[in-house]
């Protein structure tokens, strides 16, 4: 069996914040960053791994990471069977990987015609005579589908689709095997787009090449991955062969993207979109246990504990409110101060909870806001932590490391 080209074993990208000459006089402690938080995959010679996820949960710092644009923090990458990290001179490496970038406009100097711009990689790298350079520039053109007679132009004079070819072309230039693709087409009109995929997949089919595609846009990296990835908040929550994860998605993360994809089919044209709640929580404090935990779906509720997932998930909510003094739970507290026919947490209750709880799970509740209520607030969130802790929240789950990867609980 054939090793992959490319290995990435728990790879971390974290930042530190507050560590400026002014944080350290005023004694305010760092705060770590968790850009990227143990990533690990591998690409087999001539696939392509499809990377995705919302903005935000570390997709292009993984890329950038891995080609070692940036300093990794922990982690290894293999390339050839070669760590990476470890050699001190990654000109080699350098020679034989490339890069896409996102935005065509900014990736390519306005000062330099689009000879330089191909040119550069192989000035840097020594590469070739003044004469072979442009030859292999006028290759390069026409491969990626531009005229020769664009080779002393400036970028300003070409539309994004064919900016993006000048990039691709300077990627191509020192005849590389592994590229990183970070949203190559996401900056581009959509009637561009499929040009630029197709061309991509043409390359990679003539010239073997492995590729990594970083993208949020699900139907571009279903049109060319072999394998795809999704990421959430720097973590990999599942990763399976592009067909099977489309068709039989598990985690509740990857169902509830595919299920946001408008679908332009006449039968689809009655179904509602069920678009994921809340907002992608800050990598500066990633929630406990499973960090999707905060807006999934599908939360285990404690053993012997039944309850709506709804309700649940406002339980969560509630304690997590009460522990941080929200003014929303301060504001009914007012309120129910102005009526006289209901207990004051009963009030807060009803008006909080869509289904407000039942039964001894209403009482628990009931004890937590009145604790609350008199300034106990650590007691409250204490009272609501020990009959309610799920599994989501106090364990972290791992990838499964056979088959159609997995990390979350339901499947633990």
């Amino acid at each position: 069996m054939t090793e992959p080209l490319v290995r990435v074993e728990n790879l971390k990208k974290h930042y530190t914040d507050q560590d400026s000459l002014l944080d350290r006089l005023f004694r305010r402690d760092p705060v770590r960053v968790r850009a990227v938080d143990g990533v690990s995959f591998e690409i087999e010679q001539g696939e392509t791994l499809g990377l995705v996820g919302e903005s935000g949960c570390g997709k292009s710092t993984t890329g950038e990471t891995l080609l070692g644009l940036r300093e990794a923090t922990a982690g290894r990458v293999r390339f050839e069977e070669t760590d990476v990290f470890e050699q001190q001179d990654l000109t080699d490496f350098r020679r034989q990987t490339g890069i896409v970038f996102q935005d065509p406009f900014s990736s390519l100097d306005p000062r330099m015609t689009v000879h330089e711009i191909i040119r550069e990689p192989m000035l840097v790298h020594d590469i070739g005579t003044s004469d072979e350079r442009r030859e292999r520039v006028l290759d390069l053109l026409e491969q990626v589908g531009l005229s020769p007679d664009h080779i002393d132009r400036y970028p300003h004079e070409f539309s994004g689709g064919q900016r993006q070819r000048i990039g691709i072309a300077r990627a191509l230039a020192l005849e590389p095997k592994f590229i990183v693709l970070d949203e190559p087409v996401s900056a581009l009109d959509v009637s561009v787009q499929a040009q630029i995929l197709n061309l991509l997949a043409d390359l990679q089919a003539e010239l073997d090449l492995t590729y990594l595609l970083i993208a949020h846009d699900l139907s571009v990296v279903r049109h060319i991955s072999d394998t795809v990835a999704v990421m959430y908040l720097g973590k990999i929550v599942e990763q399976g062969p592009a067909d099977e994860l489309f068709t039989a998605p598990k985690h509740p993360y990857t169902r509830a993207l595919l299920e946001s994809v408008p679908q332009a089919r006449t039968e689809e044209q009655h179904r509602e979109m069920d678009p994921i709640e809340g907002d992608v929580p800050s990598p500066r404090d990633p929630p406990s246990g499973c960090s999707f935990r905060t807006r999934c779906p599908s939360v285990i509720p404690p053993d012997g504990l039944d309850i709506p997932q709804e309700t649940y998930r406002e339980l969560m909510t509630l304690r997590e409110r009460l522990q941080g003094s929200d003014s929303t739970i301060d504001g009914l507290l007012v309120d129910a101060d102005m009526d006289t026919d209901r207990p004051d947490a009963d009030r807060v209750i009803d008006e909080f909870f869509s289904e407000p709880p039942r039964d001894g799970t209403r009482e628990t509740v009931r004890e937590s806001i009145e604790q609350y209520r008199s300034g106990n607030e650590e007691q409250a969130v204490a009272t609501l932590r020990e009959s309610f802790t799920t599994i989501c929240e106090r364990d972290d789950p791992d990838l499964q490391e056979s088959g159609h990867h997995v990390a979350c609980h339901l499947y633990s």
